[in-house]
């Protein structure tokens, strides 16, 4: 009843760990494909080691948390060992960034010869100079750097959106011309936490990108807009805390759905209790399978 489809990739479950949490290890991604997940997205991987931003990168706010890592990561080389681990236990999908098309197309290309299902290229980041957003608000860019690592590698490609932008509806056009075979949406909110008593942003780099409950409306959001403009698979991400918020995203038009910060909050477990309560849902309401679900707020 969970199956879903991203274009020609089968999940035997909707639910996926997203970038950035559980998923630097092979170990760790292993445990997560092992607790419910239908697919891993690794963290994003770079082609050197980074050290990421200094202390203090995360901070709890209401409804949600900040963080400004600075994507830290032991570099695409050293990565293969995680992989190697990973892949042996479920689907992982090759999260990478990078400063170029050429650049992204490499780390592609490395994901796949590491056995990665998919690549999600990391073009919305908020708090990394010369990466991320700073390449993915520009619907040019996207479309030089989509094309040039759908020319470089074999598997699906996505590309995962930022909200930090009036036309994400336009990034999404960009992606599915260029030949992306899924959009992701959405990333962090930018944004900024500030001590009272310390009179200055409480994060190193000040400020980061927001994520939890308080951005899932801004996801659904995002992508009810973007399944109004493209036909190519949309998978969901933002604030997902239990089964009503996956079914919100489903409904949006997203025919898959990402994890990230209710992992920190509920365990591994959150992908057993989604998945049971998602199950008894369709039961209950007549949907015999997840396709049925996709995209019918737009009805």
């Amino acid at each position: 009843m969970l199956v879903t489809t991203i274009g020609k990739l089968r999940l035997e479950r909707p639910g996926m760990v997203a970038s950035g949490i559980m998923d630097e290890t092979g170990h760790s991604m292993t445990r997560m494909l092992r607790s419910g997940a239908g697919a891993v997205v690794t963290k994003s991987i770079g082609t050197q080691p980074n050290k990421g931003h200094p202390n203090p990168t995360f901070t709890e706010v209401k409804s949600g948390f900040i963080n400004a890592m600075g994507l830290p990561n032991p570099g695409i080389e050293l990565f293969g060992k995680e992989m190697e681990v990973a892949v042996k236990s479920g689907k992982i999908v090759g999260s990478v960034y990078g400063a170029s098309p050429e650049e992204f197309s490499y780390l592609a290309g490395k994901m796949e010869d590491y056995g990665a299902t998919a690549v999600e290229l990391n073009l919305s980041c908020p708090h990394a100079t010369g990466y991320g957003m700073e390449l993915g608000t520009d619907p040019d860019i996207i479309k030089s750097i989509v094309s040039a690592v759908k020319s470089s590698v074999t598997i699906p490609v996505w590309t995962k959106l930022t909200p930090n932008t009036h036309q994400i509806k336009e990034l999404a056009i960009a992606v599915e011309m260029a030949g992306g075979d899924a959009v992701v949406a959405i990333n962090t909110v930018k944004a900024m936490a500030i001590s009272p008593q310390l009179g200055k942003p409480i994060l190193s780099n000040k400020f980061g990108g927001l994520s939890g409950p308080a951005i899932r409306s801004i996801g659904v959001r995002a992508v009810f807009d973007i399944k109004t403009v493209v036909s190519i698979p949309i998978i969901g991400v933002g604030g997902i805390t239990d089964w009503k918020d996956a079914v919100q995203y489903l409904m949006a038009g997203a025919c898959a759905f990402q994890i990230g910060s209710a992992i920190g909050t509920k365990g591994v477990e959150v992908f057993d209790i989604i998945n049971a309560d998602l199950e008894r849902f369709m039961k209950d309401y007549g949907y015999k399978k997840i396709d049925s679900m996709v995209g019918v707020a737009h009805e």
